[in-house]
């Protein structure tokens, strides 16, 4: 079988995290704390698990002053300070995976490149375009000072927002870590992976922010009481997408002709023009899968513009007219919200004969992929296409089904054909929503927050599943 899975995402048991906090540029999330007095002006450490979802832009980690540490606008990253300076060579333009970003001080050390190291997924960075190493013993100027600082936005101008995930915030003030104070290689699988850092000393600055309080996302679990101030965070921006458990998402680097903008952690995208959508940043060849489409927008009546929301095995080009072919050179199958038809390479199966109802703004579209005997399900607000014009079979009874080729890898995509100016909008929903959800039902292991119920056997689009029932 063939799994496509993003890089540094959690295999095996260990240390999990729970949660992550979700940050959106068109919010203007982040948080801001003032520090006091540091314990240690020469020495500090910060950790975090980063998932970016948007590339090409600069997005600020943590800010004071005239000190940044951030992803600069071509991708590699910066610490940037009035004291030092590293800059990489290496870029960072994986939207699907979680990185371990480390940066650890100590200005007292003899050996000058010893006194700012940086770690990327447990191994020690090299390569730099820029570097400047502080004088020995100088204190910090502005990060670790008692001055206000930022994460996820630049100070100055509240601008530079971070677009991704943070897991596992830590910073320690007064303590140069190891690296395996903060991570540890998988034995199995080689993966760098998370480690309990609650025992560590983080001094008069330090915290550990483990996004475990949707009221207060600026909690510190340190024990310090180091807490932050969240700026426009809500509880729907904590998710259970982190570093032990990746989950799939819209795939911002897919090809389409359309324009496509992405935005709460690549979960929404809005589609506008001809043929604007993307794919699920995971793809599966055997197992059962579960997933939910919201659509939040539908700007153009029915018969002009129309939304497909199907699963294309093997797509190797962008989505293309989506009264045709669509995506180029994949299988694809799926339903188009204007006629109640399905939708398929196969031009039997693009035909005007009804094989579901209408949908429309606000309505869920849940996709049962069933992999293990090539069928794919698609339902309405928790009720199955009958394959003769409506939706009203519940998946214990007899749903109708669209066979798929055999010997392929399946991605769920999503996509608008529209006129003009309108725009259609799709929310993702495989594990941790974008969007509120009343219900609240889980697959059989407990994971997912769906709307509508799990078809028994099927199960959540994560790492975690995947290992297991892919």
């Amino acid at each position: 079988m063939s799994i496509i899975i993003p890089a540094n995402s959690a295999v095996g048991g260990g240390y999990d995290v729970a949660n992550s906090a979700r940050f959106n540029s068109g919010s203007s999330d982040s948080l801001t704390r003032t520090f006091a007095t540091p314990t240690n002006a020469k020495k500090f450490t910060i950790s975090q698990w980063v998932k970016r979802t948007k590339i090409n832009e600069s997005q600020i980690l943590l800010n004071q002053g005239a000190d940044y540490y951030y992803f600069v606008h071509n991708n590699e990253i910066d610490f940037e300070t009035s004291n030092g300076r590293l800059k990489t060579n290496r870029l960072f333009r994986d939207t699907n995976a979680w990185y371990h970003i480390v940066i650890v001080v100590d200005t007292t050390l003899g050996t000058a490149d010893d006194r700012i190291k940086m770690f990327v997924n447990g191994v020690q960075e090299t390569s730099f375009g820029s570097r400047t190493n502080p004088s020995q013993n100088s204190n910090f100027a502005n990060f670790n000072s008692a001055n206000e600082h930022s994460i996820a936005k630049r100070q100055s101008a509240s601008d530079m927002f971070l677009n991704g995930y943070l897991a596992e915030q830590v910073f320690l003030d007064g303590t140069a870590a190891a690296i395996t104070d903060l991570g540890e290689f998988d034995e199995d699988s080689g993966i760098w992976k998370p480690i309990d850092v609650s025992g560590l000393t983080f001094g008069n600055n330090g915290f550990y922010l483990d996004f475990e309080n949707s009221g207060n996302l600026g909690a510190d679990a340190s024990g310090e009481s180091h807490n932050w101030t969240a700026n426009n965070l809500t509880a729907i921006d904590q998710s259970t997408d982190s570093c032990t458990n990746n989950s799939a998402t819209w795939n911002p680097l897919f090809p389409s002709s359309g324009t496509t903008a992405f935005s709460e952690g690549n979960l929404k995208l809005v589609s506008s023009g001809t043929n604007g959508g993307s794919m699920s940043s995971f793809g599966v060849s055997s197992g059962k899968w579960y997933i939910e489409v919201k659509q939040t927008a539908v700007n153009e009546p029915l018969g002009n513009g129309e939304s497909l929301i199907a699963v294309a095995g093997d797509p190797t080009g962008n989505l293309g007219n989506l009264s045709g072919v669509a995506p180029t050179g994949s299988a694809y199958y799926g339903i188009r919200n204007y006629n109640g038809t399905k939708f398929a390479n196969d031009p039997s199966e693009n035909s005007s004969t009804s094989w579901h109802g209408n949908w429309t703004a606000g309505d869920i579209i849940s996709i049962a992929l069933d992999m293990d005997n090539n069928n794919v399900y698609f339902a309405k607000n928790g009720q199955y296409a009958n394959g003769s014009g409506s939706w009203n079979q519940a998946f214990t009874g007899s749903p109708a089904a669209i066979a798929l080729s055999t010997g392929k890898t399946f991605y769920f995509i999503s996509a608008g054909h529209s006129h003009g100016s309108a725009t259609e909008t799709f929310e993702l929903n495989c594990f941790s929503p974008s969007f509120a959800i009343s219900s609240g039902n889980a697959d059989a292991d407990g994971y997912g927050n769906f709307e509508y119920a799990v078809p028994s056997g099927y199960f959540s689009l994560n790492t975690k599943n995947l290992a297991e029932y892919g």
